[in-house]
């Protein structure tokens, strides 16, 4: 591969404006299918919770050809949580396509990963995508993109970015939003601009090699892969390398496979040089950040800066009255080979075991973050227990400090001041209000704590039509108590399975989370109580038989549908006493410690 002839270039937006989409069309204007090729939608979104979820959550490689060009396309998450994928793919890449939404315009991701771009000192070309929206502005947000590059003090020659405008579901691209779409359009202009505006790779071929791993995949037959760029030297199968390892040692390697991505498949290739993205096969344990280099003259490149955690919980094996019915691995160390293994892809992650007692405390970028790992690991069959999530505190100049979020909310007129309400008893600051035809955004700092747990009440004040996201913003001085949930729990009394009868009666003390016939037992959490204070309940208890009957006291029991908690709802809902209780089959809210309930019913 032709050095001058390679274009590196990473995706990165704010979650759900579009990236993954845009790679589709990429792919397919290439002219790499065929014309009568099924091609899956979402192409790059390879896992079952991404194509579940749409959302992206670990990057993804992929290629195609442009006239004599090789474009290599790095699709990376837009959510926050994941922002430790971002910030060590944008190594691999020489420049970015910053997309955003031709409505909503530049939301809290956009900023930070258009920080993280600017820190690698990327050329950027800007994406306004979704302009066949009713309700784009293109201009608008045009302008408040370049705002925002001066406020991340971008240099006078990334000030000057070039601006596409394309409606990636519809597959077209445009230099000017009101150009007409000519057959149906294609995705030529975003191509152009990449070989236009986004530079070739520099290195030497001639220098020692230099390759940093800044993704991991998996092949069955292979074990780990390393992907990285070539940064200086070539690479060549069972060449002897030194792998530099994140504490410094060097330890001697063979290459046994290296892969170039076709589109988003890996072709095995005999050697790669000086700007190409490879996936290379040959140590078992590579690692995210480890350089790849000469034996005989190794050249360590600088680690990958990774934003530290903001929020830990803990993980403990499960110790339920039903613990081991369900899962195959229930163990300890069934859970810190799992959790062990997880690092080692993912650097924003961290495990360290609990000092007292059994189990592992998880630290990582935020509530989506762990609650993607415990689905991952459900679903390969552990069985586990999640504590609430909790802000990781800090010691700054002898002041207690705790994480804060830079939040923004588009909400219907109407709600706006529910919104405001509750989030300044959550200690949210409001710092901007803006309005336009009747939807109110604002801007809002608060400690992360106030954000654990809200998105269901925030969708209930909102009627279900409002959006919220943030990014981390910095550590402040500790806001003081701040209360998430007020009302208290259902608590099963004894071990029983429940009954539709017993249900029903208790639907008027709170909201139910379970249907009949469930397996239950004492302490398991089946439901919210109307009031503060957990209350002791028995969803078995039948109604008592007599022989009287009567006509209008032996209706049909009409059951009021219970309220089923995602794993999301679930680790959102509970308190410091409660606990996730997580299966392949179930997922169960259940008390801490007993049962500690004022009364019974």
């Amino acid at each position: 591969m032709q050095q001058p002839l390679i274009r590196n270039v990473a995706i990165i937006a704010h979650v759900d404006h579009g990236k993954t989409t845009l790679v589709d069309q990429l792919f397919k204007h290439s002219g790499m299918f065929r014309d009568n090729q099924v091609v899956a939608e979402r192409l790059m979104d390879s896992l079952d919770l991404e194509r579940e979820r749409g959302i992206t959550i670990t990057a993804k490689n992929g290629s195609y050809h442009f006239g004599d060009y090789w474009i290599n396309i790095i699709d990376t998450p837009g959510h926050a949580d994941f922002g430790g994928q971002v910030e060590r793919v944008l190594r691999m890449a020489d420049g970015a396509l910053l997309l955003v939404d031709a409505q909503e315009g530049p939301m809290p991701q956009t900023y930070f990963v258009l920080k993280k771009a600017l820190e690698n000192h990327l050329p950027v070309i800007v994406v306004i995508n979704k302009i066949d929206k009713p309700a784009a502005r293109c201009e608008w947000v045009v302008d408040q993109v370049f705002d925002l590059f001066v406020k991340l003090n971008a240099p006078d020659d990334i000030l000057d970015f070039p601006v596409v405008y394309t409606s990636a579901k519809q597959g077209y691209a445009l230099l000017d939003p009101g150009e007409p779409v000519v057959d149906g359009g294609s995705m030529v202009a975003i191509s152009e601009m990449i070989v236009q505006r986004i530079p070739a790779p520099v290195g030497s071929v001639e220098a020692p090699l230099q390759m940093q791993v800044g993704t991991i995949d998996y092949s069955p037959y292979l074990g780990r892969l390393g992907i990285g760029k070539v940064i200086n030297g070539t690479l060549s199968l069972n060449q002897p390398i030194a792998v530099a390892r994140r504490d410094g040692s060097i330890r001697p390697v063979r290459i046994s496979k290296i892969y170039r991505f076709d589109r988003d498949q890996k072709v095995a290739v005999e050697a790669a040089s000086v700007g190409e993205i490879v996936a290379v096969a040959g140590m078992d344990d590579v690692t995210v950040g480890v350089t790849f280099t000469d034996p005989d003259d190794p050249r360590p490149l600088p680690l990958i800066d990774i934003d530290p955690p903001t929020i830990s919980m803990d993980i403990i094996p499960n110790d339920s009255p039903f613990a081991g019915k369900e899962g195959r691995f229930v163990t300890s160390r069934h859970l810190k080979e799992r959790l062990d293994r997880e690092t080692l892809a993912d650097v924003a992650l961290q495990v360290e075991p609990l000092q007292d007692g059994v189990g592992f405390k998880v630290s990582g970028r935020g509530e989506l973050h762990l609650s993607i790992l415990i689905e991952k690991m459900r679903r390969e069959g552990y069985e586990l227990q999640a504590t609430r999530p909790r802000v990781i505190m800090r010691q700054e100049e002898g002041h207690l400090c705790e994480p804060y979020e830079r939040l923004t909310v588009d909400v219907d007129e109407l709600y706006q001041g529910a919104v405001i309400e509750k989030l300044g008893k959550l200690k949210g600051q409001l710092e901007e209000m803006t309005q336009n035809h009747g939807l109110t955004r604002m801007v809002f700092i608060i400690p992360t704590r106030g954000l654990l747990g809200y998105r269901p009440q925030f969708m209930t004040d909102t009627k279900g039509m409002g959006t919220m996201s943030y990014v981390f913003e910095s550590y402040g001085p500790y806001a003081g108590d701040i209360v998430n949930r007020v009302n208290g729990a259902l608590v099963v009394k004894e071990q029983c399975a429940s009954v539709a009868y017993a249900l029903f009666n208790l639907q008027e003390r709170g909201t139910l989370f379970i249907n009949p016939g469930e397996p239950l037992y004492p302490g398991q959490i089946i439901g919210e109580h109307c009031r503060t204070g957990d209350l002791t309940v028995n969803p078995a208890k039948g109604k008592k038989l007599t022989n009287m009957r009567a006509s209008g006291s032996d209706e049909a029991v009409i059951l009021t549908p219970p309220r089923l908690l995602t794993l999301e709802d679930c680790i959102s809902f509970i308190n410091d006493d409660e606990l996730v209780e997580v299966t392949p089959a179930s997922i169960r809210l259940r008390k801490r410690t007993g049962v500690k309930a004022r009364g019974e019913r």
